[in-house]
């Protein structure tokens, strides 16, 4: 599963997940890929379940890339302790995302097997999520600029 090699401290607080995403909204590499809608935490065993099922479908064809990093960890205390003693020890790592953030993206594999292979990827992901194409992001992101699109 997903992990950093080392980190600076070996707890985190938890944070807020406020706003949009700022970086990480586009489709840099792929043609296909699967947008954030609301904002959440990804374990990095959803992300290694959402890869798994979309290689499998694409059978090894073409290429996947995965966009986020689970770099938070996240500490729990065992079952019924009792408060105090400090902070729990560490059990995974997870990814904080953000609307708008693109999670993973697809490329060299027809349209409808790449929309197929990203379906089965967000069923293995806590948070609501779409399917949309570099064409579609381009798009978007010139309506809102109010230019014309690359």
């Amino acid at each position: 599963m997903l992990m950093p090699k080392r980190v600076k401290h070996r707890k985190q607080m938890r944070g807020t997940m406020k706003g949009k995403a700022n970086s990480g909204n586009t489709i840099t590499y792929g043609e296909y890929g699967i947008v954030a809608t609301e904002p959440c935490w990804i374990k990095s065993n959803q992300i290694e379940a959402a890869r798994v099922a979309m290689t499998r479908y694409i059978k090894r064809f073409g290429k996947v890339w995965i966009k986020i990093f689970p770099d938070k960890p996240v500490t729990a205390k065992p079952a019924e302790t009792r408060m105090g003693s400090g902070k729990g020890a560490l059990e995974y790592w997870v990814a904080v995302v953000k609307p708008g953030r693109v999670l993973f993206e697809i490329a060299g594999v027809p349209e409808e097997t790449a929309r197929e292979a990203l379906r089965l990827a967000t069923h293995k992901l806590p948070c609501k999520c779409k399917i949309i194409s570099k064409a579609d992001l381009d798009a978007i992101v010139a309506s809102k600029e109010g230019g014309v699109a690359k």
